[in-house]
């Protein structure tokens, strides 16, 4: 589940391309008086951390030779344990150039430097408002490390933004990265981690883009299926999808069940439970070790949330998706919002300016559904509590 990100892994030709123009291009921003900065776009699983990965230890490489000083952020905890935990089997890598973006800035302000080359996996997570309780006291997290760096390459996806305080679009991120700079763009667009056929990878994007419920093929007395070689399922009852999930783990490994954040959950020490019917199992809780939540063994006995599984790759997952997404009536899914739990997501302390509030709020839903659906290399099984939804899809 971690060898996606790895840097001697294999790249396809399209990644291969991606990243000889991201390396020339950088190796032109060094020379140039003007700031640089490449944006790297892709869905979920096309492989851009693969890229990052690569190009920073040539990166690396060459800092040695030509004394570069650069850095690599991911403001994702438990992405940045596998960062710095893959650094330890490259001499060429430094533990210490992998950060999180706010000790990144403090830390280059404080000694008053700037980096030569910053690299950024998930930009989208970056803060887009001031967060005092992180101690971050400026307004823009990516428009902060473009000053503090000569080169920035980042990685974006709109449809992973998670929270309003990293509210990002398109439109958002144009509006932050100056004018007067060099600026290049790409696009991945072949799905790298799901070895799924075109028409799943259409049935997730059609219910997270356009509420679309589209049909499946195949039905039996558990759960409704595809007759693609990809295992994807729609499953009437959570403890029977999680058995299956449970076999799955102890035939090949790395399967794990995640859900929406539409369950209780508050990190007080306590175990909070998700429950449906029968269903009973504890929220994953608060990781300390350098150990990866999806490493460990034991927790295929809890519930993974977004903020635990993103950036990782699973061999099957589960995805119990809960009260907050609602049938419509006909072929269609709506968003309730105000029963989604994660209420922490939705803080925000300058609403004015993000237009159509509530609307972000509903993308933010539909986004960690987009995240928690496309885990799976192997297989995705999927849990609705409103049972309607099973219903409209076995009519």
């Amino acid at each position: 589940m971690l060898t996606s990100i790895f840097p001697n892994k294999d790249l396809t030709d399209e990644q291969e391309q991606v990243l000889n123009d991201i390396l020339e291009f950088t190796r032109q921003g060094l020379q140039s008086k003007q700031k640089s900065v490449f944006q790297l776009n892709g869905d979920a699983g096309t492989g851009k951390s693969v890229i990052l990965t690569q190009l920073f230890l040539k990166l690396e490489t060459f800092a040695k030779q030509n004394q570069n000083d650069n850095y690599f952020l991911v403001n994702h905890p438990e992405l940045l344990k596998v960062y710095q935990e893959n650094a330890g089997e490259f001499p060429q890598l430094r533990k210490n150039r992998f950060l999180r973006p706010t000790s990144f800035i403090n830390r280059l302000h404080k000694i008053g430097k700037k980096a030569d080359v910053v690299v950024i996996d998930e930009a989208h997570l970056l803060l887009s408002e001031s967060d005092h309780y992180n101690n971050f006291m400026q307004q823009n997290q990516l428009e902060e490390i473009i000053k503090l760096s000569k080169v920035v390459i980042l990685v974006f996806d709109a449809r992973q933004v998670l929270k309003l305080k990293s509210f990002w679009s398109d439109q958002r991120l144009a509006q932050v990265i100056p004018k007067n700079i060099r600026f290049k763009t790409a696009t991945l667009k072949a799905q790298m981690r799901m070895q799924a056929p075109v028409k799943i990878i259409k049935w997730i994007d059609d219910l997270t883009d356009d509420l679309q419920l589209d049909k499946l093929n195949q039905i039996n007395s558990d759960y409704l299926s595809s007759d693609a070689d990809y295992d994807f399922r729609i499953y009437k009852d959570a403890e029977k999808m999680y058995q299956d999930l449970r076999a799955k783990n102890n035939e090949i490994g790395e399967s794990r069940i995640v859900a929406t954040a539409d369950y209780p959950s508050t990190l007080d020490g306590k175990k909070h439970y998700v429950n449906e019917g029968k269903f009973h199992l504890p929220w994953d809780q608060y990781n300390y070790s350098k150990v990866t939540w999806a490493q460990k063994p034991e927790t295929i006995n809890e519930i993974g949330s977004i903020y635990t599984v993103q950036g990782f790759d699973l061999n099957y997952v589960a995805v119990i998706i809960g009260p907050s997404i609602v049938h419509d009536g006909t072929d269609k899914i709506r968003i309730d919002v105000s029963k989604y739990e994660d209420q922490e997501a939705f803080k925000n302390r300058h609403e004015n300016d993000i237009e159509k509030l509530e609307e972000a709020k509903r993308r933010i839903i539909l986004n960690s559904m987009n995240v928690l659906l496309k885990r799976g290399i192997k297989g995705c099984f999927v849990y609705f509590h409103d049972q309607q939804i099973f219903q409209n899809l076995k009519r």
